[in-house]
């Protein structure tokens, strides 16, 4: 095995075996900073060793016994600390938990907690959704730094910033290293999702950059969704963030031409889509369903990508049935941007004039101003109405407001063709007046 092939591997187990390890050493020290240095410790000795003893059968393992060492070190630092302090005469409160003789078995337990625990200090309410999605990429993903800032075309000393600060915020708050109960846990679950639900529509639909797509991103987020589905069965949000992110995830291949352009989802190839990951979404959905009680947003959300996942063709859709559940959604989490998707399904369902009488009130809107989605669902919804110029002009504005390369190109390329069509129209016009 070639140093390369070594070092693949080690990155593919520190991806895998990182928030386990990571999560029992916080546990442990009831510091998160510090679970981190020590795994990442753990990670440069199997950098160091591997290349010349071999990758261990069980790396896992490797890792978190050399992490444990190094853990249980630490924690008899603190008592020896500790206990000169009191011979000094010092009237201090132990600062740690003393090491017993069966704390090598410590990080075996509760494996399961302890990565849930990690996801909810990750993605505490006290940090930015910024910091909690950089944090969480960092400590549950297994994502370095300049990976997290590639990611985000952001630079590298920035998305640094923003763990550090992030860890010093839990720190200064006192952040429990525990699992809430009731309803506080189903709110701090709730920003879990928030969380992972932002990583993955970056990778899904960028904002930014050269790429219509990161699939890393999104592959990123599944993993860590379908391990809090995992950790938290009974959550119906949960599972219907799940399905969401599988349907869509399952149209990626479709949705990328071959020189990597954007393909719309009316126009792509759904032979191409994967009927795995479909499989997969629609049994999230329907665990979701079946844990009962209303639907939440992400439910509905999956339950509308449903509808393109079951429709053979694009004509088959049941738009009537979209329309309806965005009425849900809009009375469950109203917002523009939920309005705005309503507009497209109400124009699929009931022609395009209804749809525009929508967008038209949305223009207005102030959190919409530099949307450029707004401007190309009302290019779209004016070149079907044959109204072909405005249109042109619409694509226009909606390429100028995106900063993503590859959909400003698309954007660019379907004003043109109004452009093209105008041009014709004007032409035939010209033709009949000279005959």
């Amino acid at each position: 095995m070639t140093s390369a092939d070594v070092r693949r591997a080690i990155d593919a187990v520190w991806r895998i075996e990182s928030a386990r390890l990571i999560g029992g050493l916080a546990r442990m020290l009831h510091d998160v900073a510090l679970a981190e240095d020590l795994a990442q410790e753990a990670l440069v000795a199997a950098s160091e060793r591997w290349p010349e003893s071999g990758i261990p059968d069980n790396p896992g393992a490797w890792l978190m016994a050399t992490a444990r060492n190094r853990a249980i070190d630490e924690l008899r630092r603190r008592d020896l600390l500790r206990r000169k302090h009191d011979e000094l005469g010092r009237d201090m409160a132990p600062q740690s938990v003393v090491v017993a003789p069966d704390l090598a078995a410590t990080l075996d337990q509760n494996a399961g907690d302890d990565v849930l625990r990690l996801m909810l200090v990750a993605c505490h309410p006290v940090l930015s959704p910024e910091a909690r999605a950089a944090l969480t990429l960092r400590l549950l993903g297994g994502l370095t730094t300049e990976e997290i800032a590639r990611a985000f075309l952001v630079p590298e000393p920035t998305v640094a910033q923003r763990i550090v600060r992030a860890k010093r915020t839990i720190a200064e708050a006192r952040v429990p290293f525990e699992l809430p109960e009731g309803a506080e846990l189903a709110a701090r679950v709730s920003s879990v999702l928030e969380v992972i639900y932002l990583v993955f529509n970056e990778g899904y639909s960028a904002t930014a950059g050269d790429d219509w797509m990161r699939p890393d991103l999104c592959e990123d987020a599944l993993r860590l969704g379908r391990i809090l589905a995992q950790l938290v069965p009974t959550e119906a949000e949960v599972h219907g963030l799940l399905a969401l992110m599988e349907i869509q995830a399952s149209r990626s291949r479709a949705r990328v031409g071959p020189s990597g352009e954007p393909i719309l989802l009316l126009e792509q190839d759904r032979s191409r889509w994967d009927p795995l990951l479909v499989r997969r979404g629609l049994a999230a959905l329907e665990r979701a369903e079946a844990l009962g009680g209303s639907l939440g947003p992400y439910t509905l959300q999956a339950a509308i990508a449903s509808c393109h996942a079951r429709a053979r063709t694009a004509g088959e859709t049941d738009w009537v049935r979209m329309v309806a559940l965005y009425d849900a959604l809009a009375q469950l989490a109203p917002s523009p941007v939920v309005e705005l998707n309503r507009a497209v399904a109400v124009g699929m369902a009931f022609g395009p004039a209804a749809g525009l009488e929508i967008v038209d009130r949305l223009a207005a809107e102030p959190s919409l101003r530099a949307y450029h989605l707004l401007q190309s669902v009302r290019g779209d919804l004016l070149l079907k109405l044959g109204r072909v110029d405005e249109a042109r002009a619409e694509f226009e504005r909606a390429s100028f407001l995106t900063k993503n390369i590859r959909e400003r190109d698309l954007l660019l390329a379907r004003a043109k063709g109004c452009a093209k069509r105008c041009a014709k129209r004007c032409a035939k016009r010209c033709a009949k007046r000279c005959q």
